[in-house]
């Protein structure tokens, strides 16, 4: 066991990134905006430059949808997976049930995997 940080971040690569941001934003109710200020532009999920987590940026996904970063919604399960699908990605599990909450698989509209949790 190690008393270390697992994970520094992760990274989420999409072939556009005006679409991506607005997909986000209407997913999990985020305000996230495009930074330009580094050597690529990022927008930081839910917007806090100031911790680890997760961004977007302009990249290639892969193929299968590579690994899949689960995220936290703001409301329930159901209401998270109706809006990935009004938001044009796609829903593929059912809610899962895990002693820390629900979660379902979707992909986004680059069909990157992601994860849609509700904590119990």
């Amino acid at each position: 066991m190690t008393d270390r940080v697992i994970m520094a971040w992760g990274e989420i690569p999409v072939t556009d990134m005006e679409k991506a941001v607005a997909f986000y934003n209407d997913v999990f109710g985020y305000e996230m905006e495009i930074d330009n200020s580094g050597p690529n532009p990022m927008a930081v999920l839910g917007g806090l430059m100031n911790s680890a987590g997760a961004h977007l940026y302009p990249g290639k996904p892969a193929a299968d949808g590579g690994n899949t970063i689960h995220i936290a919604l703001p409301d329930d399960l159901e209401s998270g997976m109706s809006r990935v699908a009004a938001a044009g990605g796609e829903v593929v599990s059912p809610a899962i049930a895990i002693p820390a909450g629900r979660f379902a698989y979707a992909k986004d509209l680059d069909g990157n995997s992601i994860g849609l949790f509700e904590a119990a």
